[in-house]
């Protein structure tokens, strides 16, 4: 298998037409080029950073229907996000697994009967749904009230889904790349401009500077907090469709309570704040929604959403939470449609595609919003919409069956996946194990491949990474730094020490381009 490296130097053919040109390496652009290179179409997606290095890695990590948008009669969304729930659960089912979710009933943020209309609404919106239903708890003698305050006696349990989600992104790129599609990272799109009835753009290759000039039937602007750039700027397209940039931001503290379900808490305001088991050793805590208008790229949790987050939960939990807990945040810029709300949270998730032709030119497709749950289904939309001006697009849709690389997990799924990797590799132990199958599910054995020992996995880097996951990584995922490797692959980033990640980035920075993993 060619590296990561060389496949980052092929170029597109001198005069070749690609069908799409796809800005943007989201779960959005990522899920547009999975599905059209699926049906034949000759793809090739750009992203100016690493996968999933903004909005799509800096979510909540659920895969959801979204019970408070019910507040708001988004009916239509919330439906489609709980059938696609349950497709995803099945074709992913080593990044996405089922989650319980605990709603304490305070009587000052919703009545009772409005909090058992919409979860019996939840529950029966969609056909077909196998999760478990809601139900009632008394906080009394139910375990899910052990950590809470004591003030709160009752409340309610519902079904949701966890999703490690720069990894949905990751895996909807490798079968991208498997079905043909050519996957570009640190590789920005310049400039566009439409000549001749097919659009031509100037790629930047963003760690030498070389430029490429590519032609495209169709251009698909995936560029989320960005889209509006991509638009105006550097294709030139004006737009009646505006994006409303909202900062979410997270912060991750020392693990508040014992057993797997999630609390979801409601606070004064009429916001809720997720409180949710992560990394097996922490509590992941968010979010917010803050109005942001500044440049997307980089942003950071302020100290005043810190100190929302924490009294939100300390509201609610017998240990109370300081900003002096908090061992790591996290913040994102979700790029919602702007649909005029007044409160940011009140803005809608769903999303919008806009074709745009200028009379009858070539096509560009602009992506308005969205949210990680209906990713799928919206790419299925825009190859929708795009099928008029892209007959090979016209075959069947097929993602809602096919399951992403390393969710064919076998007899047993997870737990028999999980078995008899531990039955070719004891040596690996119960936890590292248990992470190489969440991680990369039935492809965890290409990791370890013909090691008998810890020894044969090469030099390791803290918490279970070797060198034969680091060059796995490198070689079929497109990662390249630790950064990459730490917080968007293996998920360790908060288990490892910075002993451990100086030594992973020395590895990185000696390594040569297609070298062979060797042993300590």
């Amino acid at each position: 298998m060619a590296s990561m490296d060389e496949t980052f130097r092929t170029a597109v053919a001198p005069g070749g037409l690609l069908d799409l040109l796809v800005v943007g390496g989201g779960v959005n652009g990522t899920g547009i080029a999975r599905d059209a290179a699926g049906r034949g179409a000759s793809v090739l997606l750009v992203e100016q950073d690493d996968l999933a290095s903004h909005t799509s890695s800096a979510s909540t990590k659920l895969i959801h229907g979204g019970l408070r948008y019910l507040e708001y009669y988004e009916f239509r969304l919330v439906r489609e996000a709980l059938i696609e729930r349950e497709k995803l659960l099945r074709i992913a089912p080593h990044i996405i697994w089922p989650m319980r979710f605990v709603l304490p009933y305070t009587p000052q943020a919703r009545p009772a009967w409005m909090l058992r209309l919409g979860l019996f609404l939840y529950d029966h919106l969609a056909p077909n749904m196998t999760l478990p239903k809601c139900k009632s708890l008394d906080f009394r003698t139910s375990s899910a009230g052990q950590p809470l305050n004591g003030k709160l006696a009752r409340g309610f349990a519902y079904s949701d889904g966890w999703v490690q989600d720069s990894r949905l992104v990751v895996l909807n790129a490798m079968d991208a790349k498997a079905r043909g599609a050519d996957i570009r990272t640190r590789t920005r799109m310049v400039q566009a401009r439409r000549v001749n009835g097919v659009w031509e753009a100037d790629i930047e290759n963003m760690l030498d500077g070389t430029t490429t000039t590519v032609r495209a039937r169709v251009l698909v602007n995936a560029g989320g907090p960005w889209v509006s750039e991509v638009l105006r700027e550097r294709a030139q397209v004006a737009s009646t469709k505006n994006v409303r940039l909202v900062k979410g931001s997270h912060i991750v503290v020392p693990r508040l309570f014992d057993g797997p379900q999630a609390y979801i808490l409601q606070n004064p305001d009429k916001r809720i704040v997720f409180a949710i088991p992560y990394e097996q050793k922490f509590t992941l805590i968010g979010t917010t929604d803050v109005p942001w208008t500044q440049a997307p790229g980089q942003v950071e949790i302020s100290p005043e959403e810190i100190s929302y987050l924490c009294e939100s939960v300390s509201r609610y939990f017998t240990k109370p939470v300081t900003p002096a807990d908090v061992v790591w945040s996290y913040a994102g810029v979700r790029p919602l449609y702007d649909d005029a709300a007044k409160n940011a949270s009140a803005v809608t998730r769903d999303y919008v595609l806009d074709v745009d032709t200028q009379g009858n030119q070539a096509p560009m497709l602009s992506i308005f919003g969205g949210k990680i749950t209906t990713y799928r289904r919206l790419a299925e939309h825009a190859i929708e919409k795009l099928q008029p001006f892209l007959p090979v697009l016209a075959a069947p849709g097929w993602t809602a069956d096919k399951v992403l690389p390393g969710g064919d997990l076998g007899e047993g799924g997870f737990e028999g996946a999980l078995a008899r990797l531990r039955a070719q590799a004891p040596f690996l132990g119960p936890e590292l194990s248990w992470r190489l199958v969440r991680n990369y599910g039935s492809r965890a054995t290409e990791i370890v491949g013909d090691a008998h020992g810890m020894e044969d996995m090469g030099e390791l880097f803290g918490a279970g990474l070797s060198v034969r996951e680091v060059e796995y990584l490198i070689a079929n995922e497109w990662a390249q730094t630790t950064q990459d490797i730490l917080w968007r692959r293996s998920r360790l980033g908060l288990h490892v020490t910075d002993e451990d990640t100086a030594r992973l980035d020395a590895y990185l920075k000696a390594r040569k381009p297609g070298t062979a993993p060797t042993s300590a």
